[in-house]
């Protein structure tokens, strides 16, 4: 996954939760993923997010995973 791709992911997560105004804590529950993970995705730390954990936050988010990962 190129870089862009990757900062496209972590605005996208970071837009949607936002929209939706809960926290990332929140966020992490709703998609039972740890806080840390969505720590790490939102700041471009994590370099492969898995696509079951893009799915869970996809889900939590209710948008596609398609949402989180298009410009």
């Amino acid at each position: 996954m190129s870089a862009s791709k990757k900062s496209t992911i972590a605005s996208n997560i970071k837009k949607y939760r936002q929209k939706l105004g809960i926290s990332q804590d929140r966020l992490s529950k709703m998609a039972d993923v740890t806080y840390n993970t969505i720590i790490k995705i939102e700041s471009g730390g994590s370099q492969n997010p898995t696509i079951d954990t893009l799915s869970k936050i996809a889900k939590a988010l209710d948008v596609s995973v398609d949402d989180l990962i298009q410009k």
